[in-house]
C-alpha cells in the first residue's frame, strides 16, 4: 500500500477545501442555527462532480475512487459537518446502491441527475421502533400485479423531506425471516409517499434528518433494485463502502476542531506566555494528533480494500469505530483548550463537539460496530 496520496487525490482535495471555505465557511452557524438544509450548495457541488465521486463517467458522474471520497468528505467536515454528512449519505447510500445493484436501465435512469445534485438521494432502512433490528421492520412491500405497494414509516433519513430519488428497503417476507426484505427507488412526488417530521438535532443541523411515511404507496414493479428478498444483503454490502464516509466524516470533524485548537493554543496568552507551552495543553495536542493518525491510517486500509474490490466489512467497521470514537475525544478536548471560549458559539469548537457525537451513532453505532469486528475476527 502506497502511502503517498496520487496527483488525483491531492488536486480533488484543494478543490474541495477550496469551496468549503469560499461558499460553506462564512455561512455555518448561520444554517446551524436555522436548520437550513442548503440544496444551492449542494447544487454547486453537484456541478464540480462532489455529489457523483463514484459514479463512472458514462453516468454523468466524476468517476473518482475511494482515496478521493475520502479526501472530499474530509475537507468539507473540517468546515462543516452537516454538509459532509449530507454529502456522505447522497454519495453513499442512495446514489451507490442503485449503482452498485441497479440494472443498466436503473442506473441510466436516476444516476445522472443524482450524480449532478439535480436530484438530492435519501435512503431510508431505520424505523422507529427496529433500528439495528432491521430484520423485524414493520413497513411492508406487497406485490399487487406488475406493481408494489409500499406502507409504514422510516426515521433518522437524511434528506427525507428534500429528497427527489429514495431508495426504500421493505419487508417483503414474514418479520426475523431470513431474505424477508426488498430493496425499490420511490421518487419524490409518487402518491402515497411523504415527508413527515423532521428532527430538531443536537448536532449536524444543517443536514436534514427526517421521516419517509408511506401510504399505500403504488410503484412499478421496474423499481425494485435486484431480486425480491435480497435488499437486506444489499444494505449490509452498502453500509460497508458508507461506514468509510462516516470515518471520513468523523476525521475531518477531528481534523478541524484540533487545527482550532493548535491555533488557539498559540495565540492564548496566559502568565505571558502562549498556553500551548504548559504541559497540560501540549499532552493534549500530542494525544488528539496520534489518534488522528491512527483513525487515518485505518480509513486509508479501508479505502486500499474497497478499491481493489477486497472484503471490507471489518476494516470498514474499524475505521469507523474508532474514527468517530477519536472525534467526540478530540472535539471534547478541544473545548477544553479553548475554556470558557470553547462553551460560546463565537468559536468553532462548540459546534464540532456537537456534530461529532451523530458520528457514533449513524449508519451503526460503536456498539454495531464492535458486534460486526468481533463476528469477523470469530468467524
Amino acid at each position: 500500500m502506497n502511502f503517498q496520496p496520487s496527483e488525483t487525490t491531492l488536486h480533488v482535495a484543494a478543490a474541495a477545501r477550496d469551496f468549503a471555505e469560499q461558499h460553506i465557511r462564512p455561512y455555518v452557524m448561520e444554517w446551524d442555527e436555522a436548520q437550513h438544509f442548503p440544496i444551492d450548495t449542494f447544487r454547486a457541488m453537484g456541478q464540480l462532480g462532489m455529489m457523483g465521486v463514484l459514479v463512472p463517467h458514462e453516468y454523468g458522474g466524476a468517476g473518482l475512487g475511494y482515496f478521493e471520497y475520502n479526501a472530499i468528505i474530509q475537507e468539507i467536515a473540517k468546515v462543516c459537518g452537516s454538509v459532509g454528512l449530507s454529502l456522505a449519505a447522497h454519495n453513499s447510500l442512495c446514489t451507490n446502491h442503485i449503482l452498485t445493484f441497479g440494472n443498466e436501465e436503473q442506473k441510466r435512469r436516476w444516476l445522472p441527475k443524482l450524480a449532478t445534485a439535480e436530484h438530492i438521494g435519501a435512503w431510508g432502512l431505520t424505523e422507529p421502533n427496529t433500528g439495528s433490528d432491521a430484520g423485524n421492520m414493520k413497513t411492508t412491500a406487497v406485490k399487487d400485479g406488475d406493481h408494489w405497494v409500499l406502507n409504514g414509516t422510516k426515521n433518522w433519513i437524511t434528506h427525507g423531506k428534500s429528497g427527489d430519488i429514495a431508495v426504500v428497503i421493505a419487508r417483503t417476507g414474514e418479520p426475523r425471516t431470513s431474505g424477508n426484505a426488498t430493496a425499490f427507488v420511490v421518487e419524490r412526488g409518487t402518491p402515497g409517499f411523504a415527508g413527515g417530521k423532521k428532527e430538531n438535532k443536537l448536532g449536524m443541523r444543517a443536514s436534514e434528518t427526517a421521516e419517509m411515511i408511506f401510504d399505500n404507496c403504488r410503484i412499478p414493479d421496474s423499481q425494485r433494485l435486484g431480486e425480491v428478498g435480497d435488499g437486506f444483503r444489499q444494505s449490509l454490502k452498502i453500509l460497508d463502502g458508507g461506514r468509510i464516509s462516516i470515518a471520513a466524516l468523523a476525521q475531518g470533524i477531528a481534523r478541524g476542531a484540533f487545527e482550532a485548537s493548535v491555533q488557539y493554543s498559540k495565540e492564548r496568552h496566559q502568565f505571558d506566555q502562549p498556553i500551548s507551552n504548559f504541559q497540560g495543553i501540549s499532552f493534549k495536542l500530542a494525544d488528539m494528533a496520534t489518534e488522528i493518525a491512527a483513525a487515518e491510517l485505518l480509513i486509508q486500509q479501508a479505502c486500499y480494500l474497497k478499491e481493489t474490490h477486497q472484503k471490507v466489512t471489518e476494516q470498514s467497521a474499524m475505521a469507523k469505530y474508532f474514527a468517530s470514537e477519536v472525534a467526540v475525544k478530540v472535539s471534547t478536548d478541544a473545548v477544553q483548550i479553548f475554556g470558557g471560549y470553547g462553551y460560546t458559539k463565537d468559536f468553532p469548537v462548540e459546534k464540532y463537539y456537537r456534530d461529532s457525537k451523530l458520528c457514533t451513532i449513524g449508519e451503526g453505532t460503536s456498539e454495531i460496530q464492535k458486534l460486526v469486528i468481533a463476528r469477523e475476527v470469530l468467524a
